[in-house]
């Protein structure tokens, strides 16, 4: 028995551009043609589209669909065992966003009132972007150090974000200050502020030994959205990231005995 297009896309809830698709891409040319020259599927056909299908829901591509055709013994588990490995990696990251998301509700709802003209007040141009915050809590998951800044971080009142605030813009204009006065980024000064922020992480939100200080601003000079939790966009200068990093090396290499590209001059 053979069947129409119509029928077959029909029967497969796919659209009949999807079977011209598969034709055309050498997937799944049909048994046989009519008299007026319109596809008809066999049965054998309808089974390997429904094997079409099943790749295709899994995610696998129409390339890799038809080598797996070509010798299905040779291919298939194998392939399926790669896939079910990425799916169960992908399972794993969307239960740790799911986990984000919870915990960003949560802070909503237990987290302190602002209005528009408080948040200004207490925060000033400095903004969190949800994305790098997202990306940050996916990327520190497993880190007890961000359990307990966020922990922290939650548990902060009006009062405290305005004390931590007042000191981050502090710290911030002595940055600029050593920054535009050509202070050198391995100099006294500027490793000075870079311990004043590591104890300012410590003080606030979790201990921050040198060698995570150094992650952080490797990530500041890495990308904009986590020095901008820093330096508003406003206020930066090209360089400025760069900067703060090399003296935040500096200083932990100071704490450590080591020594960075810049003290050497390199």
């Amino acid at each position: 028995m053979s069947y129409s297009v119509g029928q077959v896309a029909a029967f497969a809830g796919v659209t009949v551009r999807t079977l011209h698709h598969y034709d055309r891409a050498g997937l799944l040319p049909p048994s046989d043609r009519s008299h007026a020259g319109y596809r008809l599927y066999s049965e054998a056909d309808l089974v390997r589209l429904q094997q079409i299908l099943f790749y295709r829901e899994l995610g696998f591509p129409l390339e890799e669909i038809a080598v797996i055709f070509e010798d299905p013994q040779a291919n298939a588990l194998e392939r399926l065992r790669a896939r079910q490995w990425e799916l169960n990696e992908e399972i794993a990251r969307l239960r740790r966003l799911a986990e984000v998301a919870e915990r960003a509700i949560e802070v909503q709802r237990t987290g302190v009132p602002l209005t528009p003209e408080e948040r200004f007040e207490v925060f000033g141009e400095v903004t969190f972007d949800l994305s790098y915050a997202t990306e940050a809590e996916l990327k520190w998951a497993h880190s007890e150090g961000q359990r307990e800044a966020m922990a922290r971080a939650d548990a902060h009142t009006k009062e405290d974000w305005r004390r931590l605030m007042g000191e981050a813009a502090a710290w911030r204009a002595e940055l600029l200050a050593a920054f535009d006065e050509g202070e050198a980024s391995c100099g006294e000064r500027a490793m000075d502020l870079a311990e004043e922020h590591r104890l300012h992480i410590a003080r606030w939100f979790t201990s921050c030994p040198p060698d995570t200080h150094r992650r952080i601003a490797d990530d500041f000079a890495a990308d904009p959205r986590a020095f901008a939790l820093v330096v508003p966009p406003s206020q930066q200068r090209p360089g400025l990231a760069a900067y703060t990093r090399d003296a935040v090396h500096a200083n932990a290499a100071r704490h450590t005995g080591g020594v960075t590209d810049a003290q050497e001059g390199r």
